[in-house]
């Protein structure tokens, strides 16, 4: 009989990795994936790709995918383990199903989708004011997890994605640095020359049980070129609850402390962890110091919905009345009921009312809303619907090594999983063959956009961006695909 414990373990560790992106790509023969016949094409598919039309100069980017995603109610956990047991963890490999249709590369991407934020910082004349437009924008960036409980694919060592995006400013490139450990790196450049966005991602993960943490490594880096100033940051903590039992939700928490190293200003962000009843969930609070720790301002909101700014006296005030307000409330009693069973799933506490703007805030960012067949479409917003989209004439110009030539995430996103699957698994090989091959010649990978070096501000171990990319003389790239 099979020890219950260790099929726990190895179902936790299994999912665990598929829902954050992290699962190995050493699967095995013998292990195969789920028929996808019945998938069904989404009927709201546009011509073009899904892509509208011109207006204006600005061509609009399409609002939907060409088939809605695939059902996973249907498929358990011991399913897949069952024909498993005995394999090593690092021979296990998800469905395809538990994928999304992106790489990693394009969901990292996803920063980029508030970028008015920086612009704005950009023009403002005040520091403070600064600080408040890219602490916002730090906020934004990991506002498009809300609800995207579904994998991107692992990319591809060598493997980029590039995006220039005129009507918001910008361009950007990334590349697949490394495979063992998976590290990502991204470097994004203003058009007019207003700033440098970039940093690298490598996440840890712990495991907790009936969740899985990720534990954010690497550092972000923005520069203001405009006024000779650089802030640096790390992501929050990012917790995955209901790995096995119950439906999947996200949480961030974590102190985020963004420091723009040429005035010392400092803004220190508490995102919030639920807590037991779920009063905190989403929140997040912190406040704008400068360099002699003086308090200028309060940030507050949620990753979620918003954020505001209010000065200091003013949020205080507002704390201490709520306070007031509290004590004359009569206590609830906590029932037996109320405590959760650890043999249990974590149910997501309900969603507490929308922020309660204080008098006197200003509003720093608002997220914009998901399309209405978001959750038929992965739970994509606008922005992540557009990042896989090939335009007619696109892939004489693009990197042979590009996301969008992947004809996995490509034939996932049409609603034909069978292929998916099949170019998922001849992709892996691949690989797989073509790390041997080196091995045997004692040949080390080399990257080409980017190389390992020191973050100048930091002084922590980062990937910088060595350019020539957009010179598009791609002939010597490898042919991952």
């Amino acid at each position: 009989m099979v020890n219950r414990k260790w099929l726990y373990s190895l179902s936790l560790i299994c999912v665990c990795l598929s829902v954050l992106g992290l699962d190995s790509d050493e699967s095995y023969e013998g292990t195969s994936e789920a028929s996808f016949k019945d998938a069904v094409v989404y009927d709201g598919t546009q011509r073009n790709n899904g892509s509208l039309p011109q207006e204006n100069g600005i061509r609009k980017h399409r609002t939907t995918l060409p088939a809605p995603m695939f059902s996973r109610n249907n498929f358990s956990v011991w399913g897949i383990l069952k024909k498993c047991i005995g394999l090593e963890l690092s021979k296990i490999t998800m469905p395809i199903v538990f994928n999304e249709p992106l790489s990693f590369l394009q969901r990292i991407t996803e920063y980029m989708e508030h970028t008015y934020l920086i612009n704005k910082a950009c023009s403002l004349s005040d520091s403070i004011e600064r600080m408040q437009a890219v602490a916002a924008f730090a906020v934004s960036a990991v506002a498009s997890q809300w609800d995207r409980t579904g994998k991107p694919f692992n990319p591809l060592l060598g493997e980029t994605y590039e995006l220039t995006r005129e009507d918001h400013g910008y361009r950007l490139i990334s590349e697949q640095v490394s495979h063992h450990p998976p590290i990502s790196a991204f470097h994004a450049e203003s058009l007019v020359g207003d700033f440098v966005f970039h940093g690298s991602i490598y996440p840890k993960l712990k495991f907790w049980g009936k969740s899985v943490e990720a534990e954010p490594k690497g550092t972000i880096t923005l520069e203001l070129l405009k006024h000779g100033e650089v802030y640096t940051w790390t992501n929050p903590f990012c917790c995955v609850h209901n790995v096995i039992l119950g439906k999947l939700w996200i949480e961030q928490y974590g102190t985020v402390e963004i420091l723009n190293h040429s005035t010392g200003d400092k803004c220190v962000l508490n995102f919030k962890p639920c807590g037991m009843f779920g009063k905190e969930l989403h929140r997040v609070e912190g406040y704008i110091q400068d360099k002699s720790k003086k308090k200028h301002c309060v940030i507050y909101g949620k990753w979620t919905e918003c954020m505001w700014s209010v000065d200091p006296q003013t949020y205080e005030a507002n704390k201490k009345a709520e306070k007031k307000g509290d004590s004359k409330k009569p206590k609830s009693q906590v029932s037996l009921w109320m405590v959760p069973d650890n043999d249990d799933a974590d149910d997501m506490p309900e969603v507490q009312e929308t922020v309660a703007m204080i008098p006197g805030s200003t509003l720093l960012w608002r997220i914009s809303s998901r399309p209405q067949h978001s959750a038929k479409m992965y739970n994509f917003t606008n922005f992540a619907m557009s990042l896989n989209e090939l335009e007619p004439g696109m892939q004489d110009r693009l990197a042979p090594t590009d996301c969008r030539l992947r004809p996995d995430i490509r034939a996932m996103e049409n609603g034909d999983m069978d292929e998916a699957s099949r170019e998922k698994a001849r992709l892996e090989e691949k690989q797989r063959s073509a790390r041997k091959d080196r091995s045997k010649d004692e040949e080390e990978w080399s990257t080409r956009w980017f190389q390992s070096g020191t973050n100048p501000y930091t002084s922590s171990q980062d990937w910088l961006y060595t350019g020539g990319y957009f010179d598009r003389n791609y002939s010597e790239l490898p042919a991952i695909y």
